[in-house]
C-alpha cells in the first residue's frame, strides 16, 4: 500500500491546476488527463495507475506517470443513445489477478442490454487477456435509455450492479425482468445463495433490490453498506441506502413528475415501499457518488460527494443518522457534467468532467 500512495503522489507533471472555494477552505483541482470523449468510469490501479472508459467503446489505461495508452481485447460495446462502454471496477486482489470489470450495454437478439464482463489486464497494460462475460440483463430492449451500470464490490466479494428500468417504468416493479434493479452476482456471474430473491416464483434470482429509475452513482460506505443515487424525472433524484429484498418504489412513488408535468404513480409514499433518504428537487441529474473517508479532509468523513450532469457541479452532503442533508455546491469550470467522482488511495478526490472532456484531482490548499 505505501507503493501505491508514493506512486499516487508522484504523477508527472500536471495539465493545469486552478484553485476552487469550499466551505472547508480553497482546495487545488489538478488537471490529469484532457482530450477525453464523453468519459464514464474511474478505477485506480494498485501500481499508482488509473483505468478511464469512453462511452464509445474505448478504455484507456493511465501509467503513474500519467502517459495513456487504449486497452485492446474488450468486449463488443453497443454506443447507442445513453448506452456504451460504461463503468470499470478494479478489485481487491488485483495485485493477485489483474482481472478487470466492465460494465457496457451489448447487443442482444431484439435489443441492447447492460451486461458485465471481465479480462485480465497485460503488465504493460495495453490488453484485456481472456475477457469473458460474466453477465447480461434480460430481456433487453430496444430504447437507448437508463442503463445504470455502476459496479461495485461487496466486501464479501460479490458484485454489485445497477441497471436501470432501460425507459420503460413499470418493468422496475416486474420481478421477472432485471430492469430498474440493484443486482448482485458472484465474479464468475453466478447467483448467491442467500440473495433475497433465490426461490421466489418468478423472480430473477439475481435481484438484490427493485424499484430504481436508473442509478448512476454507488458506492460503499466504511461500514460496507451499500448506497445509490438515482435520476428522477422532474424532481425526485434520491439517494438510497439499499437494503437487500426492498423496493424503492419506482414508478408506484416518486418526488418528482413526469417531463411533460403529468403526476407519477400513486404519489409520494406507499406501505411497503422505502422513502429516500435525500432527494433532489430541481433534479441535479446525479451520477457518480464517493463516501469520503477524512484522509485529507477530516471534517467530511462520512460525508457523500455527488457528480451533477446538469447544474455543473459536485454537491456536498452530509450524514447524522438516517438524516442527510446537502451542505453545499462545490462549482467551478472544471465541474462541468461530472459523470465520475472517487476517492483516491492517497484521500485525494478525483472526478471526470464530460463538458470539459478531462480527469481531475482535488487536494487540499
Amino acid at each position: 500500500m505505501r507503493a501505491a500512495l508514493l506512486a499516487l503522489s508522484l504523477f508527472a507533471m500536471p495539465l493545469s491546476a486552478q484553485a476552487l472555494e469550499t466551505a472547508s477552505g480553497p482546495v487545488t483541482v489538478t488537471e490529469m488527463a484532457d482530450g477525453l470523449v464523453e468519459p464514464w468510469g474511474l478505477a485506480f490501479l494498485p501500481s499508482g495507475g488509473w483505468l478511464i472508459t469512453e462511452r464509445d467503446g474505448t478504455l484507456l489505461h493511465f501509467d503513474a506517470d500519467g502517459n495513456r495508452n487504449p486497452v485492446s481485447g474488450l468486449p463488443g460495446v453497443a454506443a447507442n443513445g445513453q448506452g456504451g462502454l460504461l463503468d470499470v471496477m478494479v478489485p481487491r486482489d488485483f495485485a493477485e489477478t489483474r482481472e478487470v470489470f466492465l460494465s457496457y450495454a451489448a447487443r442482444q437478439n431484439g435489443g441492447v442490454g447492460t451486461s458485465l464482463a471481465a479480462g485480465r489486464l497485460s503488465e504493460d497494460g495495453t490488453r484485456l487477456e481472456g475477457t469473458r462475460l460474466v453477465f447480461t440483463m434480460s430481456p433487453g430492449s430496444t430504447g437507448g435509455r437508463h442503463f445504470g451500470s455502476r459496479i461495485v464490490e461487496a466486501p464479501d466479494g460479490t458484485l454489485f450492479l445497477t441497471i436501470g428500468d432501460r425507459g420503460d417504468d413499470p418493468s422496475a416493479q416486474d420481478l421477472a425482468r432485471h430492469n430498474g434493479s440493484v443486482l448482485r452476482i458472484n465474479r464468475d456471474g453466478t447467483v448467491p445463495a442467500d440473495n433475497p430473491f433465490v426461490g421466489v416464483d418468478g423472480a430473477r434470482p439475481e435481484l438484490w433490490s427493485v424499484g430504481h429509475r436508473n442509478p448512476q452513482g454507488a458506492t460503499l460506505d466504511a461500514d460496507g453498506q451499500l448506497w445509490i443515487n438515482e435520476h428522477g424525472a422532474r424532481g425526485g433524484d434520491e439517494i438510497n441506502r439499499v437494503e437487500p429484498g426492498l423496493n424503492y418504489g419506482w414508478p408506484v412513488i416518486s418526488y418528482g413528475v413526469q417531463y411533460s408535468g403529468r403526476k407519477i404513480g400513486e404519489g409520494t409514499e406507499k406501505e411497503g415501499m422505502e422513502q429516500p433518504l435525500f432527494y433532489w428537487d430541481p433534479s441535479i441529474a446525479p451520477s457518480g457518488m464517493a463516501i469520503y473517508s477524512g484522509r485529507l479532509w477530516p471534517e467530511w468523513e462520512g460525508d457523500l460527494f455527488v457528480g451533477s450532469l446538469k447544474f455543473g457541479l459536485i454537491s456536498r452532503l452530509e450524514r447524522s443518522g438516517d438524516r442527510i442533508t446537502e451542505a453545499e455546491r462545490i462549482e467551478g469550470i472544471e465541474t462541468e457534467r461530472v459523470r465520475d467522482i472517487r476517492e483516491a488511495p492517497d484521500g485525494s478526490i478525483w472526478f471526470l468532467s464530460v463538458g470539459q472532456g478531462a480527469a481531475y484531482r482535488m487536494t487540499p490548499g
